[in-house]
């Protein structure tokens, strides 16, 4: 075992050679994945639709995202920000409705990590695997933002985001999240035309 001193220098190759080091790098590392768990968005849309007939929007009178108050509120400040910057506008009459739905659920960990001991010996050889899971169930949140033309009562685009959304994050980490999702969401809205 090598000896501490106090040149920086010395302690710091203890670290790395006692392999502490490189522990604290891993599960840094592996924290930081896990807490920038990112969003994933699927879309869907009619191709028949022109969207250019949409300038103006409200929300859905019973809207019930299933959020909380504050997180709700965080939401529809969003989209109204992100709204406004594509040019469409919160009208009382709109051309469509938003709709907002989430769910949230636990998704299962299937990771797991193996650790192995064996040996060998006059030409035997034997061995031991342990598995060890990677943390347990993660909560998982499912948005769903339905766009639905307010005169013909027809759905039109689709988005369906998956986060890690916690309800029981700080209010900043919440706020910071939301506006991840509907970035995401609405960076393909509308969805590109096609080419000829």
């Amino acid at each position: 075992m090598q000896k501490f001193h106090h040149n920086n220098s010395d302690f710091t190759l203890l670290l790395y050679n006692s392999g502490t080091m490189r522990k604290f790098l891993l599960a840094g590392l592996l924290m930081f994945v896990i807490s920038c768990a990112s969003v994933q968005v699927n879309y869907d849309y009619d191709p028949a639709t022109d969207f250019s007939d949409y300038r103006t929007y409200n929300y859905f009178s019973d809207l019930d995202t299933g959020l909380s108050n504050l997180d709700n509120q965080r939401l529809l400040d969003a989209v109204d920000s992100v709204m406004q910057i594509k040019g469409i506008k919160l009208s009382e009459e709109p051309e469509f409705l938003i709709n907002i739905q989430s769910q949230s659920y636990l998704k299962p960990q299937n990771s797991s990590l193996g650790v192995g001991v064996g040996g060998t010996g006059s030409n035997v050889g034997g061995g031991v695997s342990i598995g060890v899971p990677l943390g347990g169930n993660s909560l998982e949140r499912e948005l769903v933002f339905d766009f639905v033309d307010n005169q013909k009562n027809q759905l039109f685009w689709q988005a369906v985001t998956l986060s890690n959304l916690n309800e029981k994050a700080s209010p900043h980490i919440r706020e910071r999240k939301i506006n991840e999702i509907v970035s995401k969401v609405f960076a393909k809205y509308p969805p590109a035309p096609k080419k000829p």
